[in-house]
């Protein structure tokens, strides 16, 4: 997904409005992704009818490459979303052709099983405030603005990733807020000044 594999491949791109379905779950995985606008979650729905998101990708991830022929998740479109699509036989094409396809695309993969396996961490060892405190770190990291981190996703879409309920979520926040970590922009809570990072890693 570089400048390279652009001479190699055909690349298509498509906007998907918020909520929309990119690809269900059990679908042919025929297409490989990469975000270039917006934010885009993966999720399944449990037999309880719980969703539980498995992760979030934001503008320069690659998602929906697969081990089998089948999607594992289902893929929606957190808020209006731009997405690059190469079919997945092409890209694997590249990458036995092309070094730096190759390695780009196996740093991609790489920073994808990292999120992967933090996350596994967070579900399983974590109090609900080191959860969330986790949480705005990474999405900290990830955010390519400097000085004030812009959530996509609701308070909903975080507390079904981090296997919390709203509430607990709300609450871990508002104790963030009265520690004086972090401070919101308006009125809808998404829009978050980080002061104190080391202090916010210390709750992690």
């Amino acid at each position: 997904m570089t400048s390279g594999l652009d001479l190699v491949v055909n690349l298509s791109e498509f906007t998907y409005k918020q909520r929309k379905e990119i690809y269900g779950e059990k679908e042919p995985a025929a297409y490989v992704y990469q975000v270039t606008k917006g934010a885009v979650r993966t999720y399944k729905l449990l037999s309880d009818g719980r969703r539980q998101i498995g992760a979030f990708h934001l503008a320069g991830d690659i998602f929906g490459l697969e081990n089998g022929e089948t999607h594992r998740f289902t893929a929606e479109a957190v808020v209006d979303t731009t997405v690059r699509l190469i079919r997945r036989e092409s890209l694997e094409n590249a990458a036995n052709k092309d070094a730096v396809v190759f390695l780009d695309l196996l740093s991609k993969t790489t920073r994808n099983l990292e999120q992967v396996e933090n996350h596994l961490l967070l579900l399983g060892r974590k109090t609900s405030l080191e959860r969330v405190a986790a949480f705005l770190l990474e999405m900290d990291q990830r955010s390519a603005a400097a000085g004030v981190l812009s959530l996509p996703m609701s308070r909903r879409d975080i507390a079904d990733y981090l296997g919390l309920t709203m509430e607990t979520v709300s609450r871990s926040v508002s104790r963030l807020r009265q520690a004086g970590v972090l401070d919101f922009i308006g009125n809808t809570h998404r829009e978050i000044v980080i002061h104190d990072r080391r202090q916010l890693a210390g709750f992690d």
